[in-house]
């Protein structure tokens, strides 16, 4: 604030804009973000701050290797046919912080390979 504004970008997850079975506790964690991307949206925009938020389907990250999922299945089901590398998130990223999305704020971003157009 004290530089004149800025930009927020917080990183939920798929599951922070749909439901998804046997994910209860990571589900509600995400819609946790989303809400304070939203609310967060609304108490800084006065102040010249942007908050938006991003929710990447399935990424290759190591992560996906721990958790018990059909990578498969998802990756069938997706209408690019393939799952998004971490530098496809942090390109989205860096374009929400960048001057050229000065008037978005309090909005979802999908990387998801078009998988919740579904």
């Amino acid at each position: 604030m004290e530089s004149g504004g800025g930009a927020i970008v917080n990183i939920s997850s798929m599951a922070g804009l749909r439901a998804s079975v046997d994910s209860l506790a990571y589900g509600a964690s995400k819609w946790a973000v989303t809400g304070m991307s939203k609310t967060a949206t609304v108490e800084l925009a006065r102040k010249g701050i942007r908050v938006n938020s991003i929710h990447p389907g399935l990424i290759e990250t190591p992560m996906v290797e721990d958790v018990p999922i059909n990578k498969e299945g998802i990756i069938r089901r997706t209408p690019q046919g393939r799952i998004a590398q971490a530098e496809e998130v942090a390109r989205m990223a860096l374009f929400l912080i960048s001057d050229e999305s000065s008037y978005l704020t309090g909005s979802e971003f999908m990387i998801d390979g078009g998988l919740n157009a579904l």
